[in-house]
C-alpha cells in the first residue's frame, strides 16, 4: 500500500524540504520504516529507543490518533493519508 506522509517544517530538512512523501507499508509501523529507508533518521526522531512513537509526536490516520487506533499496528490502506504532527509542548 501507498500512502501519503505530510511531514511538518522541523522534520522537512531529512526530507529535502518535501511538505507530503509517499511511503508504502501495511501498517503504520511498515510505513515508518519506509520512511526511514527513504530518510535516513526520520525514524529516530518519531520513535525512542523501545521503537515506539515518542510521547511528543502524534500520528494521525486521516483525522484520527494512531494511539486510540492500534498504534503502530494500526492498518493503513492505498491512498490514506498519515500526518505527523508535533506536540505544543514538546518538539523534535
Amino acid at each position: 500500500m501507498t500512502v501519503t506522509v505530510r511531514i511538518p517544517s522541523p522534520l522537512r530538512t531529512l526530507t529535502k524540504g518535501a511538505e507530503e512523501v509517499p511511503a508504502a507499508g501495511k501498517t503504520v509501523r511498515e510505513i515508518v520504516g519506509d520512511l526511514e529507508r527513504q530518510f535516513p533518521g526520520i525514524k529516530t526522531r518519531l520513535c525512542d529507543d523501545k521503537g515506539e512513537i515518542r510521547r511528543f509526536v502524534n500520528i494521525f490516520l486521516a483525522e484520527e490518533d494512531i494511539r486510540f487506533l492500534d498504534g503502530l499496528e494500526t492498518v493503513v490502506k492505498e491512498g490514506d493519508r498519515l500526518s505527523i504532527v508535533p506536540a505544543i509542548a514538546g518538539g523534535f
